[in-house]
């Protein structure tokens, strides 16, 4: 069977549309749709409903994308076996995703110094939030997200990478700054919070549920996106937040920002490496990941 028509195959499926499979792709769409032809014919068998306004695959459309992706990543595994020497330089493309927390100050370090140890390796990192990232890891948009709290997800596989601390940023002259305070008195000061899908959120949400109340019930003022945003409002004085305690390091040395931690949260979470179920890696990943656990705290 021709792995092109499956990869083109596979490609409709994810994307659900025809065009943007051949934009995926690099190719005309009436070359992905010729393919779909060929494979239909040739198996005997109807793969999409085309009536809709998205094109969805039938039952033995679905059949073939469960078989056509194992077999896709069997033919990638093969091809890097049998091309791949673990004595040659690693080179290519790494393509990975990052929520905010990692991705705004503990990855950016680790890929430069990796892509200078590695220089044939061309290295992209897209900063999105953790739900984002995980859609992305889960289309095969990226080979690799590095991610905190998320819910599970049946394309997707998660792998322990290295634990990170929330902590209450304050401004560094405010009354809760380096001090332990009850959640009465967070009650009393206004609150910035990220957006929803953000992995620090979804990790202060459980505790807070945890211990029998819920953010709604805290004095919630703003709701200002990812990482960079709410430590800007929080510099700012414009109140306090959750936030990753590596995302602040730099402003901790620098006194520019303070922590706080709220006495009964126990705010820590497992920042984790997402790759795609069934998906082989790249030398590349797996020796970006090798070099970053021996370097991560």
């Amino acid at each position: 069977m021709d792995t092109r028509q499956l990869a083109t195959f596979c490609a409709v499926v994810e994307r659900k549309s025809f065009s943007q499979a051949a934009e995926r792709l690099g190719v005309t769409q009436p070359a992905v749709s010729l393919q779909i032809r060929a494979l239909e014919k040739r198996l005997g068998r109807q793969l999409f409903d085309r009536s809709g306004r998205r094109v969805e695959p039938t039952e033995a459309g679905l059949r073939l994308y469960r078989g056509a992706q194992r077999l896709l990543a069997l033919e990638e595994q093969l091809v890097e076996e049998v091309t791949g020497d673990d004595e040659t330089e690693i080179s290519g493309r790494l393509e990975l995703g990052s929520s905010s927390g990692p991705g705004g100050a503990i990855l950016p370090l680790l890929l430069c110094e990796f892509q200078a140890a590695h220089p044939s390796v061309t290295v992209a990192l897209t900063v999105l939030d953790t739900s984002a990232v995980v859609e992305l890891v889960a289309s095969r948009e990226l080979e690799l997200g590095i991610v905190g709290a998320a819910r599970r997800h049946r394309s997707v596989t998660f792998e322990p990478f290295f634990r990170d601390e929330v902590v209450l940023a304050t401004p560094p002259d405010h009354r809760f700054a380096s001090r332990t305070i009850t959640l009465e008195e967070l009650g009393s000061e206004p609150l910035i919070v990220m957006q929803e899908g953000a992995g620090v959120r979804q990790v202060i949400e459980d505790e807070l549920r945890r211990v029998g109340t819920r953010l709604r019930d805290l004095d919630v003022q703003l709701e200002l996106g990812l990482q960079e945003s709410v430590k800007s409002a929080v510099a700012g004085g414009y109140g306090v937040t959750f936030i990753s305690r590596s995302s602040i390091e730099p402003e901790l040395r620098a006194g520019t920002l303070a922590a706080a931690r709220v006495e009964g949260l126990e705010a820590a979470r497992e920042i984790s490496v997402v790759r795609a179920t069934g998906r082989s890696s790249t030398r590349a990943a797996e020796a970006f990941l090798e070099f970053a656990r021996e370097r991560v705290p």
